[in-house]
């Protein structure tokens, strides 16, 4: 063993002495994500919780009888629970004999823990300490998203309620409709995420563990340790949940706990995906208008050639971590399907790439969100100007109703409108010239009836119908966004905005 360890820490200087910049790194760990998140799924994170588990088992079995585990055995453990670089190393020399990583980290253990080398893994198989550590993991992960989530749906409920009555223009086929308002249509935005809260919440919660289930699932081995005692069998997965603060474990495992589980996280992770890339394509939009803009700091380069860009680039990247995130649950529907009995390995690697990265991806686009969305830049000119070149029009429906009102025909009126909508509409896209349908109408003698009306018909506010109260109803006190967020005030109330990395 002396040997052993002399070897491995010479690997170790040899290691330390090259560059990062000779080796692939990802771009989610180097660029884009939170030190939190990456140290959750970093390897001495993942195989410190395999200790720990190795651990509890250890205790668990002691409590209920095992004579063979002895205090020393279980002190040993506990004095070396987060795993040195020269374990790591002990670790990589062992899994290059064996072919098998757990065994390697088994061996490893022992190495520093002499007294309990021989009963660490007592009774386990090796999803023992793999997947109840994935379990762990993906739980932490998701306490981490849950509270990126609600600093921004924090900072969308506020600018929703600032902006709750400022008129601009919908837009239905990405054509102009009838009107909304800024805030308005950020709390569409807003529910979108409200809904992926509340999916992560439901998916946190019912979140329970794998525990100690043997081989296959039918708990064998175990029966074995306790002599036939179906009691010790239960009680030693009460006590393993009670260790690791789970509320239970699964009712039914096989060698593994089932893979729907991870296709149902992945599914709600997902979601916070397809909100962001929603979100931030309608800013790109509002960008591209010069309505509203993403924070853009007054040294950024927006073009290497063209001086004047203000190019969207938080929200293209969110777009564009948004897309792969949303491409992860198939991989899990597929892994799931393809589980074949009581389990097969092909769901291994697979798995060590996709659950790291899911939630690597929705911690950079929490972050991207953050950062977008307590930084939003609104140009009230600008959208009021783009309004009244489409105001005209947006007043059509209100004319056909005077006119039914004074005793028109509703589809009479609608035809003589659409006629000269259409008339206006070419001298604008043909001409170049300013909207002139109000000049028609009062023209026509068909609209007499509704003449005197037109000029207070002009007026934005008048065409925004109860935006500014579904506003208030939704984001404002006691509202239902109010309430979701009332658990996290705290973190809300401590964090700063996110700072995008480049």
């Amino acid at each position: 063993m002396a040997d052993q360890t002399r070897d491995a820490r010479a690997q170790i200087h040899e290691l330390q002495g090259k560059s990062p910049y000779d080796t692939y790194q990802t771009s989610l760990t180097s660029r884009y994500c939170s030190h939190e998140m990456t140290k959750l799924f970093s390897q001495r994170s993942r195989h410190s919780i395999w200790r720990n588990l190795w651990l509890g088992l250890a205790e668990a079995e002691a409590s209920l009888g095992i004579n063979i585990i002895t205090p020393q055995a279980l002190e040993e453990m506990r004095a070396h629970l987060t795993l040195t670089d020269n374990d790591f190393e002990i670790a990589r020399i062992e899994e290059k004999k064996r072919r098998h990583d757990v065994m390697a980290h088994v061996h490893a253990f022992g190495a520093v823990a002499p007294a309990a080398a021989g009963i660490i893994h007592y009774g386990a198989t090796s999803c023992y300490v793999t997947d109840n550590a994935e379990l762990i993991i993906m739980r932490d992960a998701l306490d981490v998203l849950i509270k990126k989530l609600a600093k921004v749906i924090h900072n969308m409920k506020n600018f929703s309620y600032q902006w709750k009555a400022e008129p601009a223009l919908a837009y239905t086929h990405l054509q102009s409709a009838q009107p909304i308002t800024v805030g308005r249509r950020s709390a569409h935005w807003l529910q979108d995420l409200m809904f992926d809260l509340e999916a992560l919440e439901t998916v946190r919660w019912g979140l329970k563990f794998r525990g100690a289930q043997g081989t296959t699932g039918t708990q064998a081995s175990f029966l074995e340790i306790f002599q036939g005692d179906d009691a010790k069998c239960d009680k030693l997965n009460e006590l393993l949940c009670q260790k690791f603060g789970f509320p239970s474990c699964y009712d039914i495992s096989t060698q593994t706990y089932s893979r729907k589980v991870d296709l149902i996280i992945a599914n709600a992770v997902a979601g916070i995906g397809s909100s962001a890339h929603k979100i931030c394509s309608d800013l790109r939009h509002t960008a591209h208008w010069k309505e509203i803009e993403e924070p853009f700091e007054t040294t950024q380069v927006g073009s290497s050639a063209m001086a004047f860009k203000r190019n969207p680039m938080r929200s293209e990247r969110i777009c564009s971590l948004a897309r792969a995130l949303i491409s992860k649950p198939q991989n899990f529907a597929n892994t799931l399907a393809t589980q074949w009995m009581e389990r097969t390995l092909d769901d291994s690697a697979i798995r060590r790439m996709d659950i790291p990265e899911m939630f690597l991806l929705a911690d950079a686009i929490l972050i991207g969100l953050d950062n977008v969305t307590d930084g939003l830049v609104v140009y009230p000119a600008i959208i009021r100007s783009r309004f009244l070149e489409e105001l005209p029009f947006m007043c059509t429906e209100n004319i056909i109703m005077k006119i039914v009102a004074k005793g028109g025909s509703r589809q009479e009126a609608h035809e003589e409108i659409r006629v000269l909508s259409h008339q206006a509409a070419s001298t604008v896209k043909n001409e170049g010239k300013p909207n002139d349908l109000f000049e028609r109408i009062r023209k026509t003698e068909y609209f007499r009836p509704v003449w005197d009306d037109l000029d207070s018909m002009l007026k934005p506010e008048l065409y925004i119908g109860r935006s500014i109260q579904i506003v208030e109803r939704y984001c404002g006190p006691n509202g239902p966004v109010e309430k979701a967020l009332a658990p996290y005030q705290d973190h809300i109330r401590q964090s700063t905005t996110a700072e995008l990395n480049v």
